[in-house]
């Protein structure tokens, strides 16, 4: 009988500010779940939140990215993100137009975009991510 690949739990000492008791993400084989990142300063999340979802998605991605880094991902990695907006109407267009630019043309991954009646921190934006990295995820020491 295989045994599952083990679970690690990434609380990563880079990573940012985090706004809730949870790890920055999970990793099982090649797979990582990405926990979903606000667009609060990486360093202290209780500093005002950027203005607008073009800056705020900016933010978030930008903190997407140093959870990827600690991880020896980048977004060409990524399977599958989930995003969510709180002013799902007004924001759509330009958020899409904001996300688009951390993907290579024809590299986007598969994704769902959510409509939510609040996020932490009154957000506008929240995105997760699902990364594959083949040869799998290392542990990250924690």
């Amino acid at each position: 009988m295989t045994l599952p690949p083990p679970m690690f739990f990434h609380t990563l000492d880079n990573g940012p500010d985090r706004v809730a008791p949870f790890s920055h993400a999970v990793s099982v084989g090649p797979w990582a779940f990405i926990t979903g990142q606000m667009p609060c300063d990486p360093i202290d999340n209780t500093l005002p939140l950027p203005e607008g979802v073009v800056a705020q998605t900016h933010a978030v991605m930008a903190n997407l990215k140093l959870v990827l880094a600690g991880l020896g991902c980048d977004f060409s990695m990524v399977a599958q993100a989930r995003v969510f907006l709180t002013e799902f109407q007004r924001d759509y267009a330009a958020m899409n137009a904001t996300y688009a630019t951390y993907f290579a043309p024809g590299k986007l991954p598969a994704r769902t975009c959510i409509g939510t009646t609040g996020l932490a921190r009154d957000a506008l934006v929240e995105i997760d991510l699902l990364v594959y990295r083949p040869g799998g995820i290392p542990p990250t020491g924690d």
